[in-house]
C-alpha cells in the first residue's frame, strides 16, 4: 500500500492535531529535511512502537524539524528501549537523528 506523504497525512497519522498552522509547518519540514521521501512513510511504524514506552514523534517547536521524543519516565529500561529502537529504526533507514543534550529528544536531521 502506498500513502501520499502529504503535510495533511502526516500531522493526522502522527496524532499531531489538524490545523493549518501544522500542516504549513509539516510543508517546512518536508522541505527542509533532506531525503525526507526515502524515510517519511517509515515515521508511522516508529511512532506506533513508540507509544508504549512513552514516545512520540512531534513537530518542535523551535525549528522546523520532526522531534522523537520520550515523556519523563523514571524507569530506566523503559528509557533504554527508547533510544535502542530510535537508533535502530535511523540505522535501518539511514536516517540521521540527533540527540538533544540532558533531554530523552531526538532531531531528526535527514537521510545519511
Amino acid at each position: 500500500m502506498h500513502l501520499d506523504l502529504t503535510p495533511e497525512v502526516l500531522v493526522k497519522q502522527l496524532g499531531m492535531g489538524d490545523s493549518s498552522h501544522e500542516q504549513e509547518q509539516m510543508q517546512r519540514v518536508i522541505e527542509n529535511t533532506e531525503g525526507f521521501e526515502k524515510f517519511g512513510q517509515h515515521l508511522f511504524s516508529l511512532n506506533d512502537f513508540l507509544k508504549h514506552v512513552k514516545g512520540y514523534i512531534a513537530l518542535s517547536n523551535s525549528v522546523d524539524k520532526l522531534k522523537i521524543k520520550c515523556d519523563e519516565n523514571d524507569s530506566k529500561e523503559i528509557l533504554e528501549e527508547f533510544h535502542q529502537k530510535v537508533q535502530a529504526w535511523a540505522a535501518k533507514y539511514k536516517v540521521e537523528v540527533e540527540k538533544v543534550a540532558g533531554k530523552e529528544t531526538y532531531y531528526i536531521i535527514g537521510h545519511a
